[in-house]
């Protein structure tokens, strides 16, 4: 490969016709697209024929004007004590009925989040929830192994 060789011209560079001169009319006919402010761009600076605050004509501004800062009064969150029934759940998913007791094991943990978020609502109807599924799953389970001691005792008779 060769290197391209460069070569000075010397001389006067040839005239350029200006580019004519536009009003103010026609800045306003064809504004300047602006580009989208992103994160961390700078904000546009406004044209020459415009002024930098407001629109003409009303009145002397020094600037933008700033507020005082606004006071923010952050409470913290009182957990609630209302009871979650999780050891319960547990025992009736494992020794009672299974479907209900992960439902009881779910709405426990539900109230033990919303105890801590400080929901009251939500941690009274999740632990009444989860009693009551309780509940329903050693009934359930106290059923079927009713259900299954007869059985055992009518074929055995037989």
């Amino acid at each position: 490969m060769s290197k391209p060789s460069y070569e000075t011209v010397e001389g006067k560079a040839p005239d350029l016709p200006e580019p004519p001169r536009y009003s103010e009319v026609d800045s306003l006919r064809h504004p300047e697209p602006l580009a989208p402010i992103g994160y961390g761009a700078a904000l546009p600076e406004p044209s020459q024929g415009q002024p930098p605050y407001g629109a003409p004509g009303t009145g002397f501004k020094q600037g933008p004007s700033i507020l005082p800062p606004q006071a923010v009064f952050i409470t913290p969150v009182q957990p609630t004590q209302e009871p979650d029934y999780l050891a319960y759940s547990i025992f009736t998913m494992f020794c009672c009925f299974f479907p209900l007791g992960i439902t009881a094991l779910v709405f426990s943990i539900l109230t033990r989040e919303a105890n801590f978020a400080g929901n009251l609502t939500a941690a009274q109807r999740n632990s009444r929830l989860a009693r009551i599924m309780a509940h329903a799953a050693v009934g359930v389970g106290l059923c079927f192994l009713i259900l299954y001691i007869t059985l055992v005792i009518f074929l055995t008779l037989k």
